[in-house]
């Protein structure tokens, strides 16, 4: 078989060309061709083929598989397995070598003409480049429909050509007419079909210079002229400016030879002081600077980065009149992230953009053993780069700098400065005028540069799942993949995404290409925690040591606050006043350790006050605290935290429900910085944000064992009404189990009896109503062997749940009686908070019987003796009641009146699934009113807080937006605790 491309899509099986079908089924080969063996997923085919894809799409493309497969094997038995078009996990492929596809072969002689220009052999070089666009019968895409000929995979085959054309003509500026000659031809055939592209016409302009030719050279450039200024009403560029200008200046020699560079400015010099440069010591023509390191062929991902960086030139300032600002990008993120790879990815894409050369500069900000360069140091290095003999550069440190931006000034040159220690380090090296690219990486963010420069700063994280697996499927090969995709999937999460554990992993594959790829995710799982999956010999891909080097020039303080992130922190993220709790330190002093940690890319900033640390990062901090902290110190971080956490929370809890019965806690310690909270909605977000760093609080106090216990069960039982109006009533029972186990071993009555309480709860929000009654009575016990003052309270409270699992059982006799109780040991200890909750309770209770005039009644004066007591969560709750009743007895417009009263007062107080639950009543009595639209409205509402929330109810919101239902039936439980 024998395939183009490159131009109209065409099929050969031996001397005969097939004829290819239908448009659509043209199209789907050219996208299998032009992915050239790679996965071709049928969702990218939908989208290349339809605008409006039909509902029977996924059924036309298997229809013209199916006809490919004939065309493409004709003699394939039925149902036997094709080897020409291949169906893969996910996707298809047509695998074809460099021998059958011409799009291999082109990308194979490019390859060969880099290894020989590498290798010294410039005029090879261009023989093998010719021969390699001689391949070409115009853009990719040709024929085919334009939607489908717009598609990406052809726009970058035929960017691949415009770039290969353009090296062409800059390689062969470099060797001799004759090669010019041939490349001059390439040049018109490609300006033809892409008539603006303004860097391909200056390299015409500038071949044809080169060849002698200056008047036709002229002619171009003033005829790309008028086509720009007629067609598109804009000026040439300054790509194309400046070859104008070698032209007329005829710094181009001629015969064809090395361009000549830009004339080298004079030192600047004292007064009274002679330039003694003898023309002799001038720099003679030599080659432009090339010094980019190679790109990586196996590049992966990132997408939405370069077209970010893209962006920047793009809309280059330097195009517009006046404008002198310089183009400088600055990529930022932690080690091993990719910043490098990233910018020598970008810069070799746009390199032709940059007639006068590539400058690369390793800065070692970050190099374990040597200092970084001082800024004369480099600048002497990039002077001498673009031919500046040594006897021409001023010794004066003041004259230097000058003489550098007058260099640089005006040239077009694309600089990498690479592994950046700060901004300072920056600063004296960037261009001063406009028409170069400075691209700079570095761990730290170069907040810096913001003040004195425009710089489009780019912070770099880890790769997605997809570009993760991308990352894989380009270096072990997509049938490797494709045969363990879950396994591929796992060891991009076991590597935490980042690219170069996957480098280390990927690497080990490949050099073992008999191991199952989940051999080798089962070794990262045995290796998780550490970082000894992700050794190498080689220091410069070793992640232990690429990520300590972040670690120097560190304050010993922030040393110490990085090391106990690791060793004493399990949670996924931290505020300041965590991070200072943590250390034992004031909230400044954090503040300032947190700043340094996060410039070196050990930490991230999340969201504001917000921060996190890569889990491979805390690998290396686990292992520096065990190595140099004793337990000690790391037990007392953590209990530290622990008390941070449980104030904290406890603060939230009492602006939640001020008035609710809670456990007493002890003082915040010494060094325990909790957070100020100000108010209700800011309590409820609080609590929101840092669920899960407060689930792993619990689990870490109660590891701790000893002091921790306390805390374990103290902080489990903070969290309880948290949890349970969150839905989150799996994770409530996680933890209160192990703040049962705590408390018993703390021997601690009060705890027992309150984690018990909380996991009955639990059970029966589970469903699993056997062992909830089991174990709220046995509650009931533990608060009578606790005594007053908790036991009272205690007490009424487990009563109020057995009554909550009565009333969810059918029992509503049982529930009343135990509402009774609770009303009893409530109006005993005064608690008229708790009393006005169980009166609301028994008004719901009534409800559920159908007594709803009785019902109306309790509620009512839940409601005023709520207001009496200014809880507003009680009341919002009363009024919730109030409205069911109401919708129960028909009357809609006075169950909205009541439902609005308490949806308003749980937006006040930032009840979010209270809230939830509220509007979704309110859709109910809207659908009884006959208001279809104002249902559905107030459904939708209800259901995106639940989904928000992850709460199990958005599940029954969403049937009713799927199928509309009657009113909810009066046996329904409420979604909240009054």
């Amino acid at each position: 078989m024998h395939y183009r491309i490159l131009g109209p899509v065409r099929v050969w099986r031996g001397d005969t060309e097939l004829t290819l079908g239908p448009p659509k089924q043209q199209a789907l080969l050219a996208l299998l061709l032009a992915r050239a063996g790679q996965l071709l997923t049928p969702q990218e085919v939908i989208d290349a083929l339809w605008e409006e894809p039909p509902g029977s799409a996924v059924n036309v493309v298997h229809r013209h598989v199916g006809a490919l497969r004939r065309l493409l094997e004709p003699e394939l038995p039925s149902r036997a397995d094709a080897r020409r078009l291949l169906r893969g996990a996910g996707g298809y492929r047509l695998p074809a070598g460099p021998g059958e596809l011409d799009l291999l072969r082109f990308r194979s002689l490019r390859e060969d003409a880099h290894r020989a220009t590498a290798a010294g052999d410039r005029a090879r070089g261009v023989d093998l480049l010719v021969d390699a666009l001689a391949m070409w019968g115009g853009p990719a895409g040709t024929g085919l429909a334009p939607r489908v000929a717009a598609h990406p995979l052809f726009t970058a085959l035929n960017q691949e050509y415009l770039a290969t054309v353009k090296e062409a003509a800059d390689a062969a500026l470099v060797t001799d007419h004759a090669h010019g000659e041939r490349v001059l031809a390439l040049l018109h055939q490609a300006v033809h079909h892409y008539p603006f592209d303004e860097a391909l016409h200056a390299r015409l302009v500038t071949v044809l210079a080169a060849l002698g030719r200056q008047a036709e050279a002229l002619a171009v450039h003033e005829s790309v002229r008028a086509r720009l200024a007629g067609e598109l009403g804009v000026d040439p560029g300054p790509e194309l400016r400046a070859a104008h200008e070698r032209v007329l200046r005829q710094a181009v020699p001629v015969p064809l030879a090395v361009p000549a560079p830009s004339p080298v400015p004079a030192p600047v010099t004292t007064a009274g002081e002679q330039d003694r440069t003898t023309t002799a010591e001038r720099p003679a023509p030599q080659l432009l600077p090339a010094q980019l390191p190679s790109d990586i062929a196996t590049f992966a991902g990132r997408r939405a980065e370069l077209a970010l960086s893209g962006s920047l030139l793009d809309a280059r300032p330097e195009a517009e009149p006046g404008n002198t600002t310089p183009a400088i990008a600055a990529i930022s993120g932690m080690a091993g992230v990719g910043k490098t790879t990233l910018a020598v990815h970008w810069a070799h894409e746009v390199a032709h953009r940059f007639p006068d050369g590539q400058l690369f500069v390793n800065l070692r900000g970050f190099h374990p053993t040597m200092e970084p360069p001082a800024a004369p140091d480099v600048m002497r290095e990039v002077v001498s780069a673009l031919g500046v003999p040594p006897q021409r550069v001023p010794d004066d440190p003041e004259a230097l700098p000058a003489f550098y931006r007058s260099l640089l000034a005006p040239r077009r040159l694309l600089i990498l400065l690479d592994n950046a220690r700060d901004s300072e380090q920056v600063r004296p090296l960037l261009p001063g005028a406009p028409g170069s690219l400075t691209l700079i990486t570095s761990r730290h963010r170069l907040d810096g540069l913001a003040v004195t420069h425009t710089v489009r700063f780019i912070g770099l994280e880890v790769l997605s799942l997809a570009e993760g697996v991308e990352f894989l499927t380009r270096r072990l090969g997509a049938e490797r993949l494709a045969a363990e995709p879950a396994a591929a999937e796992a060891i991009v999460e076991l590597c935490g995404h980042l690219p170069l554990a996957l480098a280390i992993v990927a690497a080990r594959a490949l050099l073992n290409p008999r191991f199952a790829l989940e051999t080798v995710a089962d070794e990262l799982r045995a290796a998780r925690g550490s970082l000894d999956a992700f050794t190498s010999s080689d220091a410069q891909v070793d992640a232990r040591s690429v990520f300590s080097w972040s670690c120097h020039g560190l304050s010993e303080a922030a040393k110490r606050l990085f090391r106990l992130i690791g060793g004493a922190h399990s949670g996924p993220e931290l505020s300041v006043a965590a991070a200072a709790s943590l250390a034992g330190v004031p909230a400044g002093d954090a503040r300032r350790q947190l700043g340094e940690l996060l410039d070196r890319g050990l930490l991230t900033e999340d969201a504001p006050g917000r921060f996190s640390c890569h889990e491979l990062l805390r690998a290396l901090a686990r292992e520096l605290s065990f190595d140099r902290d004793d337990e000690g110190v790391r037990v007392r971080a953590r209990r530290r935290l622990f008390e941070h956490y449980l104030h904290t929370a406890h603060a939230a809890d009492a602006l939640l429900a001020p008035y609710r019965d809670r456990v007493p806690v002890r003082p915040p310690g010494e060094g325990v910085v909790p957070e100020t909270l100000t108010g209700e909605r800011q309590a409820a977000q609080w609590l929101y944000r840092q669920r899960q760093v407060l689930l792993a609080a619990v689990e870490g106090a109660a590891l701790d064992g000893g002091a921790g216990d306390g805390l374990c069960w103290r902080l489990a039982a903070t969290l309880e009404l948290f949890l349970d109006r969150a839905g989150r009533w799996d994770e409530q029972r996680g933890i209160q189990e192990l703040a049962l186990s705590a408390a018993r071993r703390d021997g601690d009555t009060t705890g027992e009896a309150y984690a018990l309480r909380a996991l009955g709860f639990a059970y029966h929000r589970l469903g699993r109503n056997a062992e909830s009654h089991e174990t709220l009575t046995r509650a009931l016990a533990r608060f009578a062997d606790a005594g007053d003052p908790h036991g009272a309270h205690g007490r009424a409270t487990a009563h109020r749940s057995l009554a909550f699992l009565s009333n969810g059982t059918g029992d509503h006799v049982r529930a009343l009686e135990h509402y009774r109780l609770a009303s009893a040991l409530y109006d005993t200890s005064g608690h008229r908070t708790g009393a006005a909750a169980v009166l609301n309770e028994i008004g719901w209770t009534h409800i559920l019987t159908g007594a709803y005039e009785q019902a109306l009644d309790d509620c009512g004066k839940a409601v005023l003796l709520h207001q009496e007591n200014g809880n507003r969560n009680g009341e919002a709750a009363a009024w919730d009641s109030v409205g069911y009743a109401r919708h129960h007895r028909g009357e809609f417009p006075e169950a909205l009146a009541a439902y609005d009263r308490a949806l308003a007062l749980y937006r006040a107080v930032g009840d979010l699934s209270l809230q939830a639950d509220t509007l979704t009543h309110i859709g109910d009595s809207h659908e009884g009113a006959g208001s279809q639209a104002a249902a559905t409205a107030a459904w939708r509402e209800a259901a995106e807080l639940f989904e928000h929330l992850g709460h199990p109810d958005a599940r029954q919101v969403r049937d009713r937006l799927a199928r509309p239902a009657a009113p909810e039936s009066a046996d329904d439980a409420p979604g909240g605790r009054g």
